[in-house]
């Protein structure tokens, strides 16, 4: 069996989830605090979901919402990708990690599927009322 590939479907290790976790505390915060300074993130609101760190901590993907209906994600996600590289060198310091992660944003587009969802049982629940 290669390398790495025992692992393939593993539940992730309790360092793995804790470190994550705080990597998600400490991007939120950045992006609360606004130290992120491009034209793209300027007035948007961004919430940190969820981080996934690889099994060996060397990568993290960030889910993330912009939060307000008038704003893109696409440019946002873009703008924190190109800030991926410094943040991963961020996070390192601030966790003491050994290596700097390389951060991957990603849109989270689970509060809108949510909101979709409840949409559809609330008509459904009003077509179940019409016919009684």
């Amino acid at each position: 069996m290669r390398r790495g590939t025992e692992s393939l479907g593993q539940a992730p290790s309790q360092r793995q989830l804790k470190v994550a976790e705080t990597m998600r505390h400490q991007l939120a915060e950045w992006l609360m605090r606004g130290e992120l300074h491009d034209p793209a993130l300027q007035g948007v609101s961004v919430t940190v979901s969820e981080v996934r760190a690889s099994r060996d901590l060397k990568h993290a993907t960030a889910y993330v919402a912009v939060l307000g209906a008038d704003t893109a994600p696409l440019p946002v996600l873009d703008a924190l990708n190109r800030a991926g590289p410094r943040l991963g060198g961020q996070l390192a310091r601030a966790l003491h990690l050994k290596y700097a992660p390389k951060v991957r944003f990603q849109n989270d587009d689970r509060y809108e599927e949510a909101a979709r969802i409840e949409t559809l049982l609330k008509a459904a629940h009003r077509d179940d009322g019409d016919g009684a």
